[in-house]
């Protein structure tokens, strides 16, 4: 059976791979599929979101004409970085933040800036993820995940991608970038939310 997860990012997969691995299904990305599909992510939540683009994705493999793409089950995801000292913001609008087309060199180099002055727990934020997961029958999962910590006063790590460099993990003594792999897969946010939704898997498939 495939499982075709609603997202062209590299990085993601990659990730997905390393935590699902070992489960019976033949993992792809949306693209892998041949789907294309630009998709308006306007919900207010990372739940509502990971649906919007998991459905989406389900309808379009129902009208492939592919049987199996019409058995496969669907998964999207829906994160972000919430810093309390900012209302939660970025959260659902992180990927959005300063604009899409912005490096988040620039982008983590703001949020530093915005938090100048604020130490300890006033610089608290974390990762959220939320993954939904739509079966050819029309039933729905979600599950979540969240990796706390606090806004670093400068970026560090080469490892992650995205905000990681600006996560810093106190009782890591690092940022989620100078983490390995195999480590940020068992703690992260995205990584919680996937062992989350594989045990769900394994109970339901």
């Amino acid at each position: 059976m495939k499982l075709v997860f609603a997202t062209g990012n590299l990085n993601k997969m990659r990730e997905i791979r390393e935590i699902m691995s070992g489960l019976d299904f033949d993992i792809c990305s949306m693209k892998e599929a041949g789907i294309d599909l630009d998709i308006d992510e306007n919900a207010e939540t990372f739940e509502g979101n990971a649906l919007i683009k998991a459905r989406a994705v389900r309808n379009a493999l129902d009208a492939s004409g592919s049987e199996e793409l019409k058995k496969a089950v669907v998964l999207a995801d829906d994160s972000g970085l919430e810093i309390d000292a900012l209302g939660g913001a970025p959260g659902v609008y992180s990927a959005r933040f300063m604009g899409e087309d912005t490096g988040y060199d620039i982008k983590n180099a703001e949020i530093i800036k915005r938090l100048s002055g604020k130490t300890g727990k006033q610089r608290a934020a974390r990762f959220r993820c939320v993954i939904a997961a739509v079966f050819p029958d029309g039933r729905e999962l979600t599950a979540s995940g969240c990796f706390e910590g606090v806004i670093a006063n400068a970026p560090g790590g080469e490892n992650g991608f995205g905000y990681d460099p600006i996560l810093f993990l106190p009782e890591y003594g690092m940022t989620a970038a100078q983490l390995s792999s195999e480590e940020k897969n068992k703690i992260s946010h995205r990584g919680k939310a996937l062992f989350e939704m594989r045990k769900l898997l394994e109970t339901t498939c």
